[in-house]
């Protein structure tokens, strides 16, 4: 059987959402940023994304976060992003922006509040977990993160540049 239809298979058979795989375009979404904005992944349509999932009480997220600001910002100016979805319920989504604020993040930062985008592309609500993207195209899925995974990250980011 094909991957693809053993996937659809299995989300036939278990009711898990299916999520894009590898050169699959990228299903579009909204949602608000801490300043309560509208935020829509196809606003980024154009950049090298790396959507992260995380939440405040993910400690090797924060150690992820803080690499990943730096990631950005040696990459931004080539059109590179980092969208930081936080997986926060209701019981820690005020920490969300001191949080932010104290680690200095200048990056977009989003509340998925409903999970309406964690269903789409993280569907075990696995933290830390990045989703690449490249022109609104899925890339590469990285679940887990250690400081051994830093330099393939900076790798896949600096291909998808090119």
């Amino acid at each position: 059987m094909r991957p693809l239809a053993l996937a659809a298979a299995l989300v036939a058979v278990t009711g898990l959402p299916q999520i894009a795989a590898a050169g699959d375009k990228a299903t579009n979404f909204t949602v608000r940023d801490l300043n309560g904005k509208y935020v829509r992944l196809s606003d980024f349509s154009k950049q090298v994304v790396l959507m992260n999932f995380w939440a405040t009480w993910c400690k090797p997220c924060l150690v992820e976060l803080k690499h990943l600001q730096k990631l950005y910002d040696k990459y931004k100016a080539k059109g590179f992003v980092v969208l930081a979805v936080s997986m926060d319920g209701p019981e820690t989504q005020a920490k969300v922006k001191p949080f932010v604020r104290r680690y200095k993040m200048t990056f977009p930062v989003v509340i998925d509040k409903e999970t309406r985008v964690v269903k789409l592309y993280n569907p075990k609500h696995s933290a830390p977990y990045s989703v690449l993207l490249k022109q609104g195209r899925v890339v590469k899925r990285r679940e887990g993160f250690q400081l051994s995974d830093l330099p393939a990250i900076e790798k896949e980011i600096k291909e998808q540049l090119r």
